[in-house]
């Protein structure tokens, strides 16, 4: 028998993490479509409701605190108003947010969603992706490695929007493991190499394949591309996120774990693998198997596909799909 998942979501709650990423805000514009433009071939919706929430990193921070964890987040914003509600909504979801750095050279990332009848019209982005200057980079790293004195782990939640550079993610990983603190990472593949020697990474199958540089088409190429992930980068472990086929583990010197999808209906994928980094990590530090965390980070996935925009999902809705 393995090891009891409920446990283990008790065993979460008040380990602290400390998140380090692309901040973001998503907005959301709700509304209904009953026309036609005559000004173009496009909906005109009529707009009856705004709502904003942490997106990027600030989703995976706040994904920490629903699930009872405590979380520090790390990263920049613009010095204007999206900054400001960024930060607001982070801090009424009991982020601390000592460690986000103004930068007032680029505007907050912000994704804005038009919705109307349950369904996505438009996204409107608004960022500056170039790598924050030298001067940021050496104060994120001074603020994660204040806040890990305290912390279980790291995660690095990159969208290569600026902050994870080589300035910024191979010092504080290597400075962590030094600390014998856990280091996982959701991260682009074309920053892996950063990532060298973190203890998981969590891609999806395009991004694992774009990473080892194998075609994914099946069981076997899917280990394969798991395989050469871990000796790529000298990883501990990889949890390539597959969708509605669930999760694929794969650890040194042992053989490939799946664990077979627990959602049934899927309304919206958005910030699923926030979650799945979240949840796998607090799982982690709480003293969890490998396999365990996976497993419970799966659930916490088929929480929030059943909800329409990037969401989180709590122990007690974890706890109601456990059989």
């Amino acid at each position: 028998m393995g090891e009891d998942l409920r446990d283990v979501l008790e065993r979460m709650v008040g380990r602290r993490l400390v998140v380090l990423g692309d901040l973001m805000l998503d907005e959301h514009i709700w509304g209904k479509v009953e026309r036609i433009s005559p000004e173009a071939p496009v909906p005109v919706v009529q707009v009856k409701d705004r709502t904003s929430s942490p997106g990027g990193a600030g989703n995976v921070a706040a994904n920490v605190a629903a699930l009872g964890g405590r979380v520090t987040a790390v990263g920049v914003v613009g010095d204007d108003e999206a900054g400001r509600e960024l930060t607001d909504d982070l801090e009424a979801l009991g982020v601390d947010t000592g460690g986000i750095i103004i930068d007032e050279s680029r505007p907050t990332v912000r994704k804005t969603r038009v919705i109307a009848h349950s369904q996505q019209v438009v996204r409107i982005d608004r960022e500056d992706p170039r790598e924050i200057a030298g001067h940021l980079a050496e104060r994120l790293v001074a603020a994660v490695e204040d806040a890990l004195a305290d912390a279980d782990g790291l995660l690095i939640s990159d969208y290569e929007k600026g902050v994870v550079t080589g300035a910024t993610a191979p010092p504080l990983i290597e400075w962590a493991r030094g600390a014998g603190k856990l280091v996982t990472v959701d991260g682009k593949p074309r920053h892996f190499p950063l990532f060298r020697g973190a203890d998981l990474v969590s891609p999806n199958v395009s991004e694992a394949a774009a990473a080892s540089g194998v075609y994914i088409v099946d069981d076997a190429s899917l280990a394969e591309a798991g395989e050469e992930l871990l000796r790529r980068y000298d990883l501990r472990a990889v949890l390539i996120t597959r969708g509605e086929h669930g999760v694929s583990l794969f650890a040194r010197g042992q053989s490939p774990r799946h664990v077979s999808a627990a959602a049934s209906e899927v309304y919206d994928v958005a910030g699923a693998g926030d979650t799945v980094i979240a949840c796998c990590t607090l799982a982690m530090v709480s003293g969890a198997t490998l396999e365990s965390a996976a497993r419970l980070a799966d659930y916490a996935a088929a929480v929030v596909v059943k909800k329409v925009g990037v969401a989180s999902a709590s122990p007690e809705e974890i706890r109601s799909l456990i059989s």
